[in-house]
């Protein structure tokens, strides 16, 4: 009776342990399971935290105008309407308006061309009146000079009155741009002189005029008559 009851004793004890060592490797697993769930939500939050300081980061390195997306500067201006590459088409007012101003433009330019043209044509045609006018008083101031070569060398009011009034004419077509031709002693130019004569002559040089017969007259730098000369050689 003792011997069994011992046995049960034992067997209870026994029982009694394992339940205990069972109920703490329980409690200690539990443990375990708590320690690692608080270390990894401590480590999410570590996790979070450095994240959103590193977003900040970013954020406050992103230059203005710009979002920060995955890491990355995306430009603000893309979730703004895109422009089109086409231009916007004119509309009929201003297509008008450019189309009268190019119509004044040419009529200016058009005008201002006719102005000068208009210009140079009365200068041409004032210039060939006046030649026609110089050409017909020539004639005169050579009558005068002839008329003045045969007069008598003695004072004369009349020969003093002539030549005064030949004097006052050469002044004033002097006056107007006339010019006579400078010939006798000048070398022969056909632009400016008309040969009529030649004779040789050792006592000038080639080509020399050594008499004018006719006195010529520029106008202008122009020729209204050629000088009538002998030239020598």
């Amino acid at each position: 009776m003792t011997e069994e009851t011992s046995k049960e004793t034992i067997a209870g004890m026994e029982q009694e342990e394992e339940q205990n060592m069972s109920n703490a490797a329980e409690e200690m697993q539990a443990e375990e399971t708590a320690g690692d769930s608080s270390a990894e939500a401590e480590a999410g939050k570590n996790t979070e935290t450095d994240s959103g300081a590193e977003d900040s980061a970013k954020e406050a390195e992103a230059p203005d105008g710009e979002d920060v997306m995955d890491g990355t500067y995306t430009q603000a201006q893309e979730n703004a309407p895109k422009k089109s590459f086409f231009k916007k088409k004119k509309d009929k007012k201003e297509e008008k308006i450019e189309e009268l101003t190019d119509q004044v433009k040419r009529q200016m330019a058009e005008f201002d061309n006719f102005r000068k043209r208009t210009e140079r044509e009365k200068s041409q045609m004032f210039d060939l009146g006046a030649k026609s006018v110089i050409e017909k008083i020539l004639p005169v101031i050579d009558n005068f000079e002839r008329g003045l070569a045969q007069a008598p060398e003695q004072e004369d009011p009349f020969v003093e009155g002539m030549e005064k009034i030949y004097k006052s004419m050469l002044q004033e077509l002097e006056s107007i741009g006339v010019k006579p031709i400078e010939a006798e002693g000048k070398e022969f130019d056909p632009n400016l002189h008309n040969a009529v004569m030649h004779v040789e002559d050792d006592s000038v040089g080639e080509n020399i005029v050594v008499q004018e017969l006719q006195k010529g007259y520029t106008y202008h730098d122009s020729v209204v008559r050629h000088s009538m000369v002998k030239v020598a050689n």
